[in-house]
């Protein structure tokens, strides 16, 4: 009978000799650390590849889902390409002399150097939970 068998019985458990009864404890520890450990690295592996899967996912649907506006910056020395998101559903002069002097306040420039070549919106796919959490910060800051 092995060491790890007499485990299952006290009373042969009990008459073994001091030798025995440490080295099947620690053949148990060990196998319990061992198993443990096997376990916990295939968790952190099976979420690691799903992590990369969800960001590649993420990436593909984010690209698609986000309202864009193309403002283009021309300087003396440089051109620059902004990317605004979220634009309102409203098509008008003051929406684009809105992003206009948006853009050339960040960019510390003039509006003169600035043109909106493209303003294109998708719909706002945000559920009712995202939009009244937003709505409940904007008016605690009040």
């Amino acid at each position: 009978m092995s060491a790890l068998e007499n485990f299952k019985h006290a009373e042969t458990f009990a008459n073994m000799p001091l030798s025995e009864k440490l080295e099947a404890t620690g053949y148990v520890i060990l196998l319990g650390m061992g198993i443990t450990f096997i376990a916990l690295v295939t968790i952190w592996a099976i979420t690691a590849l799903m992590s990369r899967a969800i960001q590649k996912i993420e990436k593909k649907s984010e690209i698609s889902k986000i309202n864009r506006v193309k403002v283009s910056a021309n300087t003396a020395a440089t051109s620059n390409t902004v990317v605004v998101a979220h634009v309102d559903k409203t098509d008008d002069l003051e929406l684009i002399a809105v992003i206009t002097a948006a853009v050339a306040a960040a960019m510390n420039t003039s509006v003169a150097h600035i043109h909106v070549s493209s303003i294109k919106r998708n719909s706002d796919n945000t559920p009712t939970w995202g939009i009244a959490g937003r709505s409940e910060q904007m008016n605690s800051r009040a």
